[in-house]
């Protein structure tokens, strides 16, 4: 398995070798020794998810309080989408900016996002299913989301072949600017410490 950092810390992108053959395919999409090589330490998985999304569906921007937050581990299980990394971390060199990376079925690259880093992906084909490992369970008070529309981010939602088809919870989120002066984004520095205690644990 290959591993590449992405620009923004906290982020890498995953590739690991497949084995096709007459009977079918067989990939380990997650590979613990690559991950800990790449970012120092384990993935600690609390749980895990499945979504399955029709094609145009956009979900996210999701993000979590930090601590402890909830780092992702990401692949697409079928079809295929674009991944978006977003830096939502108050103080980061790399605030605002983000990332994409195509994740299908025919190659099952991964992609991890550490705490405090914001998620949303659109889905390209119908009946694309994404799995994640999650490092913390679903804690409903901790949860916030930034409207993936919102035009300070940028993200290029016009590469899709139709409208971006949201939930109303993902469309009724704040813009970044507004998430930012509310406080509710999460501190840069808070989220550096983190990193350096999940590396000395």
């Amino acid at each position: 398995m290959q591993a590449r950092q992405l620009e923004i810390t906290g982020a890498f992108e995953f590739s690991p070798r497949s084995f096709p053959d007459h009977r079918g395919l067989f990939v380990a999409p997650y590979q613990e020794a690559a991950f800990v090589e790449a970012t120092g330490h384990a993935l600690r998985v609390a749980q895990t998810n499945h979504s399955v999304s029709a094609r145009n569906v956009v979900r996210g921007v999701h993000f979590s309080d930090v601590p402890p937050g909830q780092a992702k581990y990401i692949y697409c299980a079928q079809g295929a989408m674009l991944d978006f990394v977003i830096d939502i971390r108050v103080g980061s060199p790399t605030f605002g900016r983000w990332e994409a990376v195509r994740l299908d079925s025919a190659e099952y690259r991964a992609v991890y996002l550490a705490e405090g880093l914001g998620h949303a992906f659109a889905a390209l084909t119908d009946d694309t299913a994404v799995a994640y490992f999650c490092s913390t369970p679903y804690n409903p008070s901790a949860e916030h989301g930034i409207n993936p529309l919102d035009p300070d981010l940028g993200l290029p939602w016009g590469d899709l072949d139709g409208e971006p088809i949201l939930s109303d919870k993902d469309r009724d989120t704040p813009g970044l600017a507004e998430a930012a002066a509310s406080g509710l984004l999460p501190d840069y520095r808070d989220c550096l410490a983190h990193y350096e205690k999940l590396r000395s644990e």
